[in-house]
């Protein structure tokens, strides 16, 4: 069976949420453990938009915290696939906190999160190639080639030695 590509505009997903009392630490900051979690759902939606598949959590990581979130701020999780390996997706997420009645609206977070595709039996199953379009998804796309190697190598499942993608950087 062909798979067929997907544009990476085929897998947006914004999710917006709001800050409310029970998400947050005493400070009144959202706790950053509820943000990881609302970024997995946006990041797994887009990347089941792209795979037509379930998808399950496979990594996370280069979470970058910029500032607290507020009590009562609304967030922006936009999230998109950049690549597609085998069987797996990359997501690139950025969270944008907005504080509604100053009108503020700060870039809080980015992250990148890696999805495997499963069938019904749980076994991993080919996901279609990613073509990206603009020069941004381009960038992004050729930037998770590197990403992956780093990932796999800090996991030992990738010879720092085999990392080609990695050492061109320090060649």
């Amino acid at each position: 069976m062909s798979i067929k590509s997907k544009k990476a505009s085929e897998s947006f997903t914004i999710m917006n949420e709001l800050v409310l009392p029970n998400d947050t630490n005493p400070l009144n900051n959202l706790m950053g453990g509820r943000l990881l979690h609302w970024m997995d759902i946006a990041a797994a939606i887009s990347a089941q938009k792209h795979c037509n598949r379930i998808v399950v959590t496979a990594s996370v990581d280069n979470v970058s915290f910029r500032h607290s979130i507020k009590l009562g701020d609304v967030i922006t999780i936009e999230a998109k696939v950049t690549r597609s390996f085998n069987t797996s997706v990359e997501v690139h997420l950025v969270v944008w906190a907005q504080n509604i009645p100053s009108g503020s609206k700060e870039k809080s977070n980015e992250a990148y999160y890696t999805f495997v595709a499963i069938d019904q039996s749980g076994r991993t199953i080919p996901v279609p190639e990613l073509i990206p379009e603009t020069e941004l998804e381009i960038k992004l796309f050729d930037g998770a080639l590197r990403r992956r190697q780093l990932r796999l190598v800090l996991a030992g499942r990738m010879k720092a030695s085999d990392a080609t993608e990695l050492k061109a950087l320090f060649a």
